[in-house]
């Protein structure tokens, strides 16, 4: 579930491996800011119900 939410936002904010290629920097800000933005979906779901 962590994984597939990761791999569908990344697609829906248009981050792909190319923005990785080109600036890496920004690509893993965006990254992590998913990363933790699913940690809060999946803490919710799975924990705080």
């Amino acid at each position: 579930m962590f994984l597939r939410l990761i791999d569908q936002m990344a697609a829906r904010e248009g981050i792909t491996e190319q923005l990785k290629a080109q600036d890496q920097l920004l690509w893993v800000q965006q990254m992590n800011n998913i990363r933790d933005l699913v940690m809060e979906v999946v803490n919710n779901d799975l924990i705080y119900i």
